[in-house]
Formats: C-alpha cells, sequence, structure tokens
C-alpha cells in the first residue's frame, strides 16, 4: 500500500508569492542631516551669543563704566575750579583783611588735587577724547598755574594792586575758561553714554531677535524630524502588520495542512492497514482450526495471531496519536476523557483531571487546536518536568474556554524560550484569538493557562473550512 499524500498547493496552502522589493530606504541618512543641521545651528547661534555678549560686556566695561569714572573726575575738577573761582573772587573783593600771598597755601592744595584728576581723568578719556582736546585742555591748565605763579609773585614783591588786575583780566577769564572746557567734557560724556545706552538696546534686540529666530528654526527643525519619525514609523507599522498578518495566516496554512496530513494518514492506518492487519487475523484463525490438535503447526499459527493482533491494536494506537477519529465523532471532551487516561499508561504519570462547569459543544478546528496544545503541555511534562504527577483543568465559562496544565517539576529555565513545541502552542493560540501563559506555581515547576474566547471555540472554523484540508 502506498500513502497518497496530496500537494499543499492542493490543499489550501497558497503558493508563497515572490516579496516585492520595497521602496522605501531607511530614514537614518535623513534623520542623521536633519541632526547635524540642527547642531550646526545650535553652535552657530552659541557662537554668535557669545559674541554679542562679549561686546556688550566690552561696551558696558569699555565705555559706560569709563564714561562714570571719568565724569566723576570731570566733577571733581569742576569741583576744584568752583573753589579756585570763590578764591579769586575773595582776593579781589577786599573785603578780606588778609594779604594776597595768604591764599597761596589753598591754591597750592587745589593745584595738588587738580594735578591728580586731571592725571586719572586723561587715563580714563584716552580712547573717547581726540589728541587735539586732550592737548587744549592740558595747555590751558597749564597756562592758568602760570598766571598764577604771576600773580603770586606779585603780590610776594608787595604789587597787590597789579596782582589784583591780572587776577580779573587773566585769571578769572582763564578759570571761567576751563569751566566751560570741563563742562562741555561733561555733556560730551553724557552724550557718549546716551549712545553707548543705545547701542546696547540694539545689542538686545538684535539677540532677542536672534533668539526668536533660532528659536524658530529649531522648533521647525524638530516639527520636521517628528514628522518625518511618525511618517517612518506609520510605514515601519504597516510593514509590520502585513508581515504579521502573512505570518498568521502561513502559520494558519501550515497548522491546517499538518492537520489534514496526519487526519489523512490516521485515517489510511485505520481504514487500510488496519483491514489488513484484521484480515489476515481472521485467516490465521481459519487455518489454525484445519491443523492437527496440538500441532507444531497449530502453535504457530497462534503466535503470527497474537502478533497480528497486537501490531493491529499498536496501529490503532497510532492512528488515535496521529489523529483522534474521537475528535470528529464524539467531540472535544470525550476525546480528553479518552486521551489522559491513555497518557497514565503510557508515560506512568499520575493526572488529575478535573472539569469545571457546564460543557458545551466546541468547534472541530478548535478542538483540534485545543487537543494539540494538551498534548503537547503532556509531552513536555513527561519529557523535561521530572515529576509524576500533573494536573489538567478544563473549565467551561460562561465567556471562555480554559485549560491548566500544572506540574511540580523543574520548571522552565525561561517561560519565553523559542522551543518549537512552544512557537507551536502559542501559534495555535493565537489562532483560535486567545491566549496562552507559562508561569511559575508557589509549589515549582510549571502552569500552562490557556483560554479561548467561547465565541471562538463554538464557531472558530465555520465559515471556512478549507483550512482543514477538505
Amino acid at each position: 500500500m502506498t500513502f497518497r499524500t496530496a500537494p499543499l498547493y492542493a490543499r489550501g496552502v497558497s503558493r508563497p508569492s515572490t516579496p516585492e522589493r520595497s521602496p522605501d530606504h531607511s530614514p537614518t541618512f535623513g534623520l542623521l542631516l536633519g541632526l547635524i543641521i540642527t547642531l550646526s545651528a545650535v553652535v552657530a547661534y552659541f557662537v554668535y551669543t557669545s559674541w554679542q555678549v562679549s561686546g556688550l560686556r566690552k561696551l558696558q566695561t569699555e565705555m559706560v563704566d569709563r564714561n562714570r569714572k571719568d565724569s566723576l573726575q570731570l566733577l571733581r575738577i569742576q569741583n576744584d575750579l568752583n573753589s579756585l573761582a570763590v578764591a579769586m573772587r575773595d582776593m579781589v573783593s577786599g573785603d578780606e583783611p588778609y594779604p594776597l600771598t595768604a591764599w597761596s597755601a589753598q591754591f597750592q592744595r587745589i593745584r595738588t588735587d587738580l594735578d591728580d584728576a586731571i592725571r586719572l581723568e586723561s587715563g580714563l578719556a584716552a580712547a573717547s577724547r581726540t589728541p587735539d582736546q586732550a592737548a587744549f585742555l592740558t595747555s590751558s591748565f597749564i597756562q592758568f598755574w602760570d598766571a598764577v605763579d604771576r600773580v603770586f609773585a606779585l603780590a610776594r614783591d608787595g604789587k597787590e594792586k597789579e596782582a589784583r588786575e591780572q587776577i580779573q583780566l587773566s585769571l578769572q577769564e582763564r578759570q571761567a575758561a576751563l569751566s566751560t572746557a570741563v563742562a562741555r567734557a561733561l555733556v560730551q560724556n553724557t552724550e557718549n553714554e546716551e549712545q553707548a545706552g543705545q547701542r546696547i538696546v540694539q545689542i538686545y534686540d538684535r539677540v532677542q531677535f536672534q533668539v526668536y529666530i533660532f528659536l524658530a528654526a529649531t522648533l521647525l527643525a524638530i516639527l520636521l524630524s517628528s514628522l518625518s519619525i511618525m511618517r517612518w514609523n506609520r510605514r515601519l507599522f504597516a510593514r509590520l502588520a502585513e508581515i504579521s498578518e502573512r505570518r498568521s495566516e502561513l502559520a494558519q496554512k501550515l497548522i491546517a495542512t499538518q492537520e489534514s496530513t496526519l487526519r489523512y494518514i490516521s485515517r489510511e492506518l485505520h481504514d487500510e492497514f488496519g483491514q489488513v492487519l484484521t484480515a489476515v487475523g481472521s485467516m490465521l484463525r481459519r487455518a489454525g482450526t484445519h491443523a492437527p490438535e496440538g500441532s507444531t503447526l497449530r502453535a504457530d499459527l497462534q503466535e503470527v495471531l497474537e502478533t497480528v493482533q497486537e501490531t493491529l491494536e499498536n496501529v490503532r494506537s497510532l492512528s488515535q496519536a496521529l489523529h483522534p477519529v474521537m475528535l470528529d465523532e464524539a467531540g472535544l471532551e470525550s476525546t480528553l476523557d479518552w486521551y489522559i487516561p491513555t497518557v497514565e499508561r503510557q508515560t506512568g504519570i499520575a493526572i488529575s483531571y478535573k472539569k469545571q462547569g457546564e460543557p458545551f459543544a466546541v468547534d472541530g478546528e478548535a478542538g483540534v487546536h485545543i487537543y494539540r496544545v494538551l498534548q503537547e503541555a503532556l509531552n513536555n511534562v513527561a519529557r523535561h518536568a521530572g515529576t509524576k504527577q500533573a494536573w489538567v483543568r478544563l473549565r467551561f465559562l460562561p465567556d471562555a474556554l480554559e485549560l491548566d496544565v500544572e506540574d511540580h517539576g523543574v520548571g522552565f529555565e525561561s517561560p519565553n524560550r523559542r522551543g518549537i513545541g512552544l512557537v507551536a502552542m502559542r501559534e495555535r493560540s493565537e489562532l483560535m484569538g486567545g491566549r496562552i501563559s507559562f508561569t511559575r506555581p508557589a509549589e515549582g515547576g510549571t502552569l500552562m493557562h490557556l483560554a479561548i474566547p467561547r465565541e471562538k471555540a463554538e464557531f472558530y472554523g465555520k465559515e471556512d473550512h478549507s483550512l482543514a484540508g477538505g
């Protein structure tokens, strides 16, 4: 006898199409370019801002602060000139009974203070005053003190009247000219300070405007990058959803093809091999009746008959293991009632089987998946758990069907490991729209929990039975 397995494409599995090359390219280059542009803008703005702040600091330090210090020295000079003016008024008024030489010490003290103030002021005003202006102010003071010296020289020679005339004709005019020059310098400092204030305001406005431009450019770059990332993420997730859908469809068809093939082989074993072995057994019985009683031939025929019977039982067991006919004829509940004691006899594991809730009819396709999940779970207990006891619980709930397989053996090193059996169990649970989990009970070992929505368990596969292979 020859097994006739239909080609996969004839059993509902479509021929895999050649995937089209995606026209999309990686967004890495575009995102990297955007990052480089953004960082360059940040660095450029940092350099520009640092330059502007440095210029502002220089302006405040070198111009504003110097102007203020220079103004203080000019006010000091102006105050000394006013003191000289008061002294010269007293000297020419004649109201004082003192000779002119009595004011010599006061003039010397004022001259010392003026020299110091002029020295400090000339250092502060060197950048804001032209050389002609500085030379004029210096020469004016020199001429003024020369005139003062001549006045006191006349006074010491007893020429008080001539000395007073020199004060009126020369010193007071020179003092007024010096006061005017100092006042003009104060006005110029005030104007320079106002101009510096305006430049500071302009710098602040320019920096503020650049801040707005930078923020707008940064926000634009962030917006463009975000839109690009969102666009690529949308494409990526759409692609992943498409791949996941194709993978799920392929897994569904492969599992359906596997079940169809197992069902086909099971039927061939049960029907064809079973019938042949049954016929052989009948012929051996008839042949045994014609053999003499107590003969060697009769004993040999009986031994062959027992071998044939044992082989027939093994073929039937193998047929049931490949695809229990009971699933198609009696449903999931009756199949599990038969299967669990069979596993106990074959493996020597004591299985506590418990059913809860009001049973309902389970769809054939869902029943096959549940049976395979239980089969794989019990195989794992027998092969890997290292224990001789297990618990199986089947719960018929109002809104779901749940299956638990628990053992207190060594357990999984990692519940998420990628064994082919566990992958198949997860695929079958997803095909039923359910969920499967592997946890570690408090007593140790492994607890497999499968939950399937009732509408999937009752109606799964009723709309498209072609997935089962026909």
